[in-house]
């Protein structure tokens, strides 16, 4: 017979050991306490001047989130070809969205691309490909992803540790709470989903009113992007896309590499790949061979277009944002 001492001790052990489980399989760690966590704290307050009970509360707060571990070491979708890439992001919704986004923010476009060089539409496009002009933006706080990964994520643990560091600076050169931003389960914020290091690189207070808020502020958002690209050496005017030819026996060496482009097009004809569009023989470019719908499809991409892929290295999503570009601005032109 079991006596009401007895089980109340038998109960007390049973809750006891159900604390244990839960903290060895994280429901609720507190990174205060977590052994890389502390080296971090000591950073931020010896290195960069935070107070540390100020950082200790922020690890405090932030909280492990299992699914953003499950999502990240997911292998990504892998889509074999462009004929099923191209479909998901350039789309009849996405082009029909992109002109009420132009249409609604056509100022602060036009304003962009007479500072940076860099076409409305390309702006436009990144942004819809990112994250449907604003439509999702991540559900996840930033400090709980950050965290999350730079200290339960150890294949890249220095990569989110170092956006982290950022992320912590920037909340307090922008006088913001760490705790109120959200953005992707890997950390990546507002209508242009800028990891924190391209904020701080990037970001632009392009309305003037002193913060640059890419979350709620597609002005600052436009800008932002813009920006991104003029750094990282867009060149306007230029064409960024073209298509080629096979012309007889084709040597498929240097496809599809995410390179600057440095192979001039007399030196691609010799190797039997023809430009349909007329531009001098010594106009470098990078060549592409995709599975389209109605087969392969061969293209030329030039510095612009690597300029695209510095904001995703693919060039399946720099030929999604070009060709959503154009769609844009054909429906753009059309509805005017």
């Amino acid at each position: 017979m079991i006596t009401q001492n007895r089980m109340k001790q038998w109960l007390c052990c049973a809750v006891s050991a159900l604390m244990i489980v839960g903290v060895a399989h994280g429901a609720r760690a507190d990174y205060r306490f977590h052994p890389e966590a502390k080296t971090f704290i000591e950073e931020m307050v010896n290195d960069y001047g935070f107070a540390s009970d100020q950082v200790k509360e922020w690890m405090s707060q932030a909280q492990k989130q299992q699914n953003i571990l499950d999502a990240i070491a997911r292998p990504a979708e892998r889509v074999r070809s462009w004929r099923d890439y191209r479909p998901i992001f350039v789309a009849p919704l996405r082009v029909n969205n992109g002109v009420k986004f132009w249409q609604e923010h056509r100022e602060a476009l036009e304003r962009a691309e007479q500072k940076y060089g860099v076409p409305a539409e390309v702006v436009v496009a990144i942004i819809g490909v990112e994250t449907n002009y604003g439509r999702n933006m991540g559900s996840h706080r930033v400090i709980d992803a950050l965290t999350t990964l730079a200290f339960d994520y150890p294949p890249r643990a220095p990569f989110f540790r170092s956006e982290l560091k950022n992320y912590l600076l920037l909340t307090r050169e922008h006088e913001q709470n760490p705790l109120d931003f959200k953005g992707s389960y890997a950390g990546a914020m507002g209508y242009g989903q800028f990891m924190p290091s391209s904020y701080r690189h990037y970001a632009v207070d392009f309305d003037g009113d002193g913060f640059a808020d890419i979350w709620n502020n597609p002005t600052d958002a436009i800008g932002s992007v813009a920006n991104y690209f003029s750094v990282h050496g867009w060149r306007p005017g230029e064409p960024v896309l073209f298509r080629a030819r096979q012309e007889g026996s084709f040597q498929a060496v240097g496809m599809n590499r995410i390179d600057p482009p440095s192979t001039p097009l007399s030196e691609w004809r010799e190797r039997g790949l023809e430009s349909l569009l007329p531009l001098p023989d010594d106009t470098p470019a990078q060549a592409l061979q995709l599975e389209g719908s109605f087969g392969e499809e061969f293209w030329f991409g030039t510095q612009n277009f690597y300029v695209i892929t510095r904001y995703n290295r693919s060039h399946m999503y720099a030929l999604a944002v070009y060709q959503l570009s154009q769609e844009i601005k054909t429906a753009m032109e059309t509805a005017e």
